[in-house]
């Protein structure tokens, strides 16, 4: 073969036969083009009656726009466009499983949920993206990593002490693992058992390392009732000392000894703000909690008849705490801790440490609903510029925040009580928690975005879920779009699921 044989032969090797043979042209991908609509565009601004364009899963235009050939249009008159709704504290990573239509959640507009929070989380964070990926659901997830999960994986069943520097070591190695393998940041439940025993030392080491990947600290603070101005100087030491933004989860002040102190937490948490503390708070529009029998306990005594009787008083009675859920005794379910003792001819003192000894007999607690707080705290709250809108609920709630959270803000909040603007607490449920979890391209309508969109009625949304009934779905939700696809329509699921994992 001459030179110039070879050269072409090594020519034709080299060049793909796309250069000799045109690629056939790929069809554009179809768009669709909302009308007539009301657009909150999730930065607290006034609402517009603009049009919106979206292709695939990105926002394509915004403005007052014609119809395209072939182009699917929605003529949302009377309705609100909004970004989709985050939930920043969120407790459906278990439920996700068994339900991944989520109807519960993309029913209020959620497009976005925030798993892991109070220190519980998944793990490892690696395999449960994984999972999560392999079965998606009808929305985004993505998860923090729990202080007290780790902290049980290093101390197991021996964790009722402060801990050793070599075992912060190991946990701070974990912590590493986490934000590795995709976690958004640390979260604490320092309340609860396991968590309650660690030093703020311990906890400040942890979140050292969310901060150097550029997470944050979400934290249900190491107590919320008499001594919640001691926890809330803790938390923001925390946040200080190992220099990352700070997620405060349902912020309430909610024992008697601190009913109407709203308004002095305020003004702590404003000067830390002012002082340049990146401090943001989410809170559900709730007078009442949901959590184990003990978390009422702060001394831990739990069998001590004075200790227990102070206790229940500070809660607001025995009449306010009710058991939604309790394995060794079902028959106590649905029932207050007043009722109860009636029935068993017992005081509520005692009839409290029976369920504590029933329960600890089988190593598992009875779940209760606590109605302890008064709307003049709630109202204070949700007036702050920095707090967003969260459920502390999710799939199969016993507690309607589960199903209601998102549209009794919109509906009883907003159009009703009046305490925030429509648009104000849109971006309570969008641009803000999108600002703590750092996403450029979600939580606002703009050009380029992701399309997670939601079309609701604002003369109509309403929450339906009680106490009694807490799994009732909301109405007044008309459309929800995840990632430019529809999940929610006429009041049912589509059965689509586009959800993604959404990581650091």
């Amino acid at each position: 073969m001459t030179r110039t044989g070879k050269l072409f032969f090594v020519f034709l090797v080299a060049v793909s036969p796309a250069a000799f043979f045109p690629a056939k042209a790929q069809a554009p991908v179809p768009s669709t083009l909302v009308i007539n609509a009301q657009l909150a565009d999730g930065t607290g601004r006034s609402l517009q009656k603009l049009n919106l364009r979206f292709a695939g899963e990105r926002i394509i235009k915004i403005g007052k726009l014609a119809s395209l050939p072939g182009e699917t249009v929605i003529d949302a008159r009377g309705l609100v466009l909004a970004p989709g709704f985050i939930d920043i504290h969120n407790h459906s990573a278990l439920g996700l499983d068994a339900d991944p239509l989520a109807e519960s959640q993309i029913s209020q507009g959620l497009t976005t949920i925030i798993e892991g929070p109070d220190g519980d989380s998944p793990w490892p964070i690696a395999d449960w993206i994984a999972t999560r990926k392999k079965k998606p659901s009808s929305l985004n997830v993505a998860t923090m990593f729990g202080h007290a999960t780790i902290r049980s994986l290093v101390m197991g069943e021996d964790f009722r002490r402060v801990a050793t520097a070599a075992e912060i070591e190991k946990m701070v190695t974990l912590a590493g693992q986490a934000m590795d393998e995709g976690a958004l940041g640390i979260s604490t439940g320092l309340e609860y058992d396991v968590a309650s025993y660690s030093s703020t030392d311990e906890v400040i080491a942890m979140s050292r390392v969310a901060a150097g990947h550029h997470g944050f600290y979400m934290t249900h603070v190491r107590d919320e009732g008499n001594k919640s101005f001691r926890a809330l100087e803790e938390e923001i030491k925390i946040g200080e000392s190992a220099g990352l933004p700070i997620e405060h989860s349902h912020i309430k002040v909610s024992t008697q000894a601190v009913w109407g102190q709203a308004p002095a937490y305020i003004k702590i948490i404003n000067a830390a703000r002012r002082r340049g503390i990146d401090f943001l708070a989410d809170c559900y529009p709730y007078d009442a909690w949901h959590s184990n029998i003990k978390v009422i306990m702060p001394d831990k005594q739990y069998e001590n008849p004075a200790s227990v009787a102070e206790a229940l008083a500070d809660t607001g009675g025995p009449e306010s705490v009710t058991i939604t859920a309790f394995t060794p005794n079902p028959a106590y379910v649905g029932k207050n801790i007043a009722e109860l003792a009636k029935e068993y001819h017992l005081s509520p003192v005692d009839m409290y440490i029976r369920i504590i000894r029933e329960g600890d007999a089988e190593k598992t607690e009875a779940e209760v609903i606590g109605k302890s707080m008064i709307e003049s705290d709630i109202k204070a709250f949700y007036e702050q510029p920095w707090v967003m809108v969260a459920s502390d609920g999710g799939i199969g709630s016993e507690h309607p925040r589960g199903a209601g959270t998102f549209p009794r803000v919109l509906g009883l909040y907003a159009r009703e009580k009046h305490w925030v603007t429509l648009a104000q607490a849109i971006h309570k449920m969008t641009g803000l928690p999108a600002k703590r979890l750092g996403w450029k391209d979600r939580g606002t309508l703009k050009e380029g975005a992701i399309a997670d969109l939601v079309l609701f009625n604002p003369d109509t949304v309403i929450d339906h879920a009680t106490f009694a009934h807490p799994h009732e779905l909301s109405t007044g939700i008309e459309k929800v779009f995840v990632s430019g696809t529809l999940v929610w329509s006429d009041g049912k699921s589509t059965g689509a699921r586009p959800g993604q994992v959404l990581t650091k």
